[in-house]
């Protein structure tokens, strides 16, 4: 049984654009919950605020325009997927994974602010794939 994609918390800054924008709100609620997550992941993978700022206020213009997905966005880290390109064990059980454990995974390595424990959790990840585990 796979397991089903948790529903992403709306930012405050989001809900924020949402509340001038019941078209863009609309639209949002005609997403799949798993679209929803791609944007907020997309969203709070920003790592200066007016990056996020600027992401954030483009919502309402993608949603318009028909994008149901956040443009040039790969859900899994670079430093993960290089990670698990040179660990073949790890490689192996990735692509083993439903795409919310995955997401799962993405999600936990991309929540660390900081770059040396982001590292260590991309290495984490590799070791606990390499031995069939999971988060």
């Amino acid at each position: 049984m796979k397991k089903e994609e948790p529903e992403a918390r709306l930012p405050a800054d989001l809900r924020k654009v949402f509340a001038t924008a019941p078209q863009a709100k609309a639209q949002w609620s005609d997403l799949t919950p798993l679209a929803r997550g791609d944007f907020i992941m997309w969203i709070d993978s920003a790592r200066q605020a007016e990056t996020r700022k600027r992401r954030i206020e483009s919502i309402p213009s993608r949603l318009a325009s028909g994008k149901r997905r956040p443009c040039c966005f790969a859900i899994v880290p670079l430093n993960l997927h290089k990670a698990l390109a040179a660990t073949p064990k790890a490689k192996s059980e990735w692509s083993k994974l439903s795409a919310v454990e995955r997401r799962e995974f993405a999600g936990w390595v991309d929540s660390a602010k900081d770059p040396g424990m982001r590292k260590k959790r991309v290495e984490d990840v590799c070791r606990m794939l390499a031995a069939g585990k999971r988060l």
